[in-house]
C-alpha cells in the first residue's frame, strides 16, 4: 500500500510537516516494498487553495492513505472523494508512524478543520 505524509526535508530520516496543504515535500511511501519517493509539493507556494491542490497531487500519486496531524476540510473532501483515508499521526517522527501505520495503531483523522483562509473583513 502506498502512503503519503508531509514532510519537512527529504529524509525518511526527517520529521513530519505540521501543515498539510503548506508542507514543503510529501513521502510516498510503498509498505510492500519498502521503497520512498518525495514529491515537491507544488502547492506551498499558492496564494490560495493550498489545501486541495496538495490534495490532488496526493491523488495523482496513487496512495491510498495520508498519515497527517491535521487536515482542512476542503483537502480532506478531495481525499475523500478519491477513496483515500486520512490517519492522524502520533508524533513528529517519519518512522515511529509508518511502524505505528503497518502495525495498525493509528486511527482515522476526524477533527477536521475549516482551513486557514484568508477571508475578507
Amino acid at each position: 500500500m502506498k502512503i503519503a505524509i508531509p514532510v519537512e526535508d527529504k529524509s525518511i530520516e526527517g520529521n513530519i510537516c505540521q501543515s498539510f496543504g503548506r508542507s514543503p515535500y510529501f513521502l510516498i511511501y510503498d509498505t510492500g516494498s519498502e521503497e520512498s519517493v518525495f514529491l515537491n509539493n507544488t502547492a506551498a507556494a499558492s496564494q490560495g487553495g493550498a489545501g486541495i491542490k496538495a490534495a490532488q497531487i496526493i491523488v495523482d500519486s496513487r496512495a491510498q492513505a495520508v498519515l497527517t496531524p491535521r487536515a482542512g476540510e476542503k483537502a480532506a473532501s478531495v481525499l475523500a472523494a478519491a477513496d483515500i483515508k486520512i490517519y492522524k499521526t502520533i508524533n513528529d517522527s517519519i518512522r515511529d508512524n509508518i511502524k505505528a501505520f503497518t502495525k495498525g495503531r493509528l486511527t482515522l483523522l476526524d477533527d477536521i478543520h475549516p482551513g486557514f483562509h484568508r477571508r475578507r473583513g
